[in-house]
């Protein structure tokens, strides 16, 4: 008797905002499984019911996802199309997700997945900062100590890094960046990616927390910062920026020339400024 085929476990990237963004592919997938595995069901059913989904659901997050693997395992073995999703965006990028997808695949079980939007490459995207190499470290420790000795340990990261951060943390994360990278390192914080009241704010990690601590509404929503990775050779850097401010010094008050000298070399704007 030939073994079951078992069934695809597809892993189904949703909107991060913005109901139309659904692929088509993604709606037909989910709508052709047996069970959609969802972050909340109580976020994802608007979402289905939207499209005219009535695929059953059931919940899979961080709080069981070791229990609830087993049964979906079982499911998929006996043949069954499972799809998974998350609150918003791609599953498994800083969302639960892995242990089912790490099970499916030693169980030999195929997992397909169907691209969409990511909050952390639509930030990128748009952030102006450099995009060929790049390091995601999703949520830092919420623990302040914790956090800044994470951050510590990045400071010298050459990759643009980027972040995710909760409304009641956003203000604290930005003044440990400050501490951690320095003022004038260059950074994007992007808030509410595709939702009513998106805002990017871009220019220094100083300028950034001034923001975010004296605007209220800066601190709703939910957060992606991209933060520049330290220079390659920063004393290159630095010394073609003390040349250019020594020029610029010429024609234009201190303040000024060490801002413009940082933004063509990308050496801090602070330490051309005491120099």
């Amino acid at each position: 008797m030939n073994a079951r085929k078992p069934g695809t476990l597809w892993v189904v990237a949703t909107p991060i905002g913005n109901l139309g963004d659904l692929s088509p592919r993604a709606q037909q997938v989910l709508r052709e499984v047996e069970l959609v595995a969802c972050e909340d069901t109580r976020h994802s059913r608007p979402l289905l019911q939207h499209f005219g989904i009535a695929t059953p659901s059931t919940a899979l997050h961080e709080h069981n996802e070791h229990a609830a693997v087993a049964a979906l395992l079982a499911r998929l073995q006996e043949g069954q199309d499972v799809a998974l999703i998350s609150d918003a965006g791609t599953p498994l990028i800083s969302d639960p997700g892995y242990r089912l997808v790490r099970a499916a695949r030693a169980a030999g079980i195929p997992v397909s997945p169907v691209p969409g939007a990511c909050a952390a490459i639509a930030a990128l995207s748009v952030a102006g900062l450099p995009s060929d190499r790049f390091a995601f470290e999703g949520f830092l420790p919420a623990k302040p100590a914790a956090r800044r000795t994470r951050l510590r340990a990045l400071a010298d990261e050459t990759r643009t890094l980027v972040l995710y951060e909760s409304s009641h943390r956003i203000m604290e994360c930005c003044a440990d960046l400050v501490v951690a990278f320095g003022s004038d390192r260059e950074a994007a914080l992007l808030r509410e990616i595709t939702k009513l009241h998106e805002t990017h704010l871009g220019a220094t990690l100083g300028e950034i927390a001034g923001r975010v601590e004296t605007d209220p509404e800066q601190r709703l929503g939910e957060f992606v910062l991209v933060v520049a990775g330290r220079g390659e050779d920063a004393d290159t850097q630095l010394a073609e920026g003390r040349r250019v401010f020594n020029l610029l010094r010429e024609e234009l008050p201190p303040a000024k020339a060490a801002k413009l000298a940082a933004a063509i070399s990308g050496a801090p704007r602070k330490e051309l400024y005491e120099h």
